[in-house]
């Protein structure tokens, strides 16, 4: 009895052991291949929003669905993903931008904990860094989510990858799939090439928007050079009027309708530049013109008044610094560097943008080509140091979509253009540390996911 029960009582934990270890052998490929970061890329590249199921009831299917009409509607290449909390969290920024391919802003809700990361082509690494942290201690993910989108979408550059037009699909293969499935590869580079003018018409789109909103501010330019022109007491042939003078009123009209007629012919936001260039050099003539008639030194050739060159040509050049930024030496006429010298504040250009009306370093990457004509030379660069706009057009791609106003940096692929696995992982970033979450980690480095902030 004694040697029936003794191998009897060893064999429940020995059989136990067995049907843990066979469950785990059948479920844990299941559950892996639920979360991997190939599973959620493919994910991805059909529609912007994924939720893990293990992560279901941290967002429904219907705020799901909601955000994802969001993203869609507005066409810009944002990726979210929700996460359950324990899934693993080194390089998965890095990991997932590769799988999925897709140059774009990524979101990732990972329990209660939540960051992003972005192509320097599509959102700054400041720009996300302040949304990341705007949204930092919301209450439930659909209220994070949903802000942390409704925020991004604005600032974001780029289009929606062409992928998610598109609509999955299963199933065993058919005769009459087969006997189709020529029809359908030949069909297939047109289609392709449908796709590939959908998105070029999409960022034709855009381009013209930035026009209209540069169109406005360029017209009350225009219009403010006219009134000076009409005011100017000078006639050609009044007495004492010499060859000098007389040329440098014409450059001064000429640069008036130089300036209206390029701003008739602008398709493209880049196309500003020229106006701008045309009325600086209007009102520089128009400075000669002014000290030839008081018999005073001609001016020297400076940049116009940095806080609104409609002031005319600076004078001299005085400490400034933005809000939160660093001083930096600006030209600025003569009004305002008296201002700035009694300790007031200068009179600033202030355009309209989707936050009200705003200086204009502060409006949005439309006007970089508006300035650039404006500040040329290399000048604009190191005026902009910290602001909205400077770090807008530090960006590779920036000339792609706007013009440099100054100059180009080169190529890229836009937002929403599948670039695989070619994108600088120090490129792809936030705004806490390197590449990647903590510096060369990913989420906080180390693994601990939204640390160091």
């Amino acid at each position: 009895m004694k040697g029936v029960v003794r191998p009897r009582s060893r064999s429940l934990p020995v059989l136990l052991a067995a049907l843990a270890l066979a469950l785990l052998t059948v479920l844990a490929p299941r559950a892996a291949a639920e979360t991997s970061v190939s599973r959620i890329a493919d994910a991805l590249r059909e529609n912007p929003v994924y939720v893990d199921p293990a992560a279901s009831a941290q967002l429904s299917g219907a705020a799901a669905d909601a955000l994802r009409r969001r993203i869609e509607d507005a066409g810009k290449p944002l990726f979210v993903a929700v996460l359950p909390a324990g899934y693993p969290t080194a390089r998965l920024f890095t990991d997932l931008r590769t799988a999925t391919g897709v140059t774009g802003l990524y979101a990732i809700r990972l329990g209660d904990r939540f960051d992003a990361r972005a192509d320097s082509v599509v959102l700054s690494r400041r720009a996300v860094g302040n949304l990341v942290s705007s949204v930092r201690g919301e209450p439930d993910a659909a209220t994070q989510l949903g802000d942390f989108t409704d925020r991004a979408l604005p600032s974001m550059r780029g289009s929606a990858p062409a992928s998610w037009g598109s609509s999955g699909g299963g199933g065993g293969v058919s005769t009459a799939g087969l006997v189709t499935a020529g029809v359908v590869l030949v069909a297939g580079g047109a289609g392709a090439y449908t796709l590939v003018r959908r998105n070029r018409r999409r960022h034709e789109e855009e381009r013209r928007a930035a026009l209209e909103k540069l169109r406005v501010v360029v017209d009350e330019d225009i219009t403010a050079f006219g009134e000076e022109l009409d005011r100017l007491d000078f006639h050609p042939a009044e007495r004492g009027a010499d060859d000098a003078m007389r040329a440098d009123y014409e450059r001064a009209l000429d640069a008036y309708d130089q300036a209206k007629s390029a701003m008739a012919e602008a398709s493209r936001p880049e196309d500003v530049r020229a106006v701008t260039q045309a009325l600086e050099d209007g009102r520089f003539s128009l400075a000669q013109l002014a000290a030839r008639r008081e018999r005073r030194p001609l001016p020297e050739r400076r940049p116009p008044c940095f806080f609104d060159p409609r002031h005319g040509p600076s004078v001299t050049d005085a400490t400034w610094a933005p809000p939160g930024g660093a001083a930096r030496e600006v030209p600025v006429c003569a009004a305002d560097a008296t201002r700035l010298a009694d300790g007031r504040d200068p009179v600033i250009r202030e355009v309209d943008s989707d936050y009200g009306r705003r200086p204009y370093w502060e409006a949005g990457p439309a006007y970089g080509p508006w300035a650039g004509g404006y500040f040329g030379g290399g000048l604009l660069p190191g005026l902009l140091v910290g602001t909205m706009l400077g770090g807008l057009m530090a960006t590779p791609s920036y000339a792609g979509d706007y013009g440099s106003g100054y100059g180009d940096f080169g190529g890229g692929y836009d937002g929403g253009d599948v670039s695989g696995a070619d994108f600088d992982p120090g490129d792809f970033g936030g705004g806490f540390g390197g590449g990647d979450f903590g510096g060369g980690g990913d989420f906080g480095g180390g693994g601990d996911f939204g640390g160091g902030f």
